[in-house]
């Protein structure tokens, strides 16, 4: 495996196809390591990352896109490093960072939508088929990290509000947790809904984390940025509405090798 992933025990890690920026992400937290940058100004950046991608988009300068959108990718991996590094876990930064990506997502479709002149119920159709593809990948992987005593800043059930952790404001985390349940906790239920068992399965083989994780933002971004330099932004709508009817092949697929 070519990616170092820190949320998993070495025996338990697969080639996450969506974590391509990884290593880079390292590099970059060990740099801020010793600054007084935090994860969340990591975060800001991968926000502001995300709108420049948004802006060339529009604009029509496609490669400045697909950069951005990459970059935006790997900053999107180094403040979860970075927290780790200075061991400063956080709900805040965790909520932020899910609230940021899920906003970023809904701009980035619609700018698709916009220079395609695509129907606007179709692009809000890919934009939840989006949407529940990272949660299905999401769902597993957590499942995975806390089985096997990985990284437990995300849970398995966001039901209910954290209690803040050190150095964190209650009131800040409930303001995060409602916007981050508002965002995510309907695709969050459709998800566990379909496949409430997978926590008690026994196993999620490598080979099927690894086809599951083209469902992560990483990739989904970089088939984004791709589909815009070789000239088929036209297709990037249909294409994730499409994908989206391999979440339930998957799901039946751990469901087969857990029967």
């Amino acid at each position: 495996m070519s990616f170092k992933m820190s949320k998993l025990p070495k025996e338990h890690q697969f080639l996450d196809l969506s974590d391509y920026g990884r290593p880079f992400a390292i590099i970059i937290a060990n740099r801020l390591k010793t600054t007084l940058f935090t994860p969340i100004h990591v975060t800001l950046a991968f926000t502001i990352c995300g709108l420049l991608a948004i802006a060339f988009i529009l604009n029509g300068f496609y490669w400045a896109a697909l950069f951005f959108l990459v970059l935006k990718s790997v900053l999107d991996a180094a403040d979860g490093e970075l927290a780790r590094i200075k061991n400063t876990p956080s709900h805040i930064g965790r909520y932020f960072d899910s609230i940021s990506d899920f906003i970023l997502n809904l701009l980035f479709i619609l700018s698709i939508w916009y220079i395609t002149k695509s129907d606007i119920f179709l692009a809000l159709l890919a934009f939840a088929g989006l949407e529940l593809q990272g949660t299905l990948y999401n769902y597993y992987y957590v499942i995975l990290r806390n089985r096997h005593n990985g990284d437990t800043t995300s849970r398995v059930f966001e039901n209910k509000t954290p209690v803040a952790l050190n150095g964190e404001n209650q009131q800040t985390v409930n303001i995060l947790y409602r916007g981050y349940s508002f965002c995510y906790g309907p695709y969050d239920r459709i998800i566990y809904g379909l496949d409430k068992n997978a926590i008690k399965g026994k196993f999620q083989p490598n080979w099927l984390m690894t086809a599951v994780s083209t469902f992560g933002l990483g990739f989904q971004l970089l088939l984004i940025g791709l589909f815009l330099v070789l000239d088929l932004k036209t297709f990037i709508i249909p294409f994730f509405i499409a994908y989206s009817l391999l979440i339930f092949v998957f799901i039946l697929i751990r469901q087969l090798l857990n029967t």
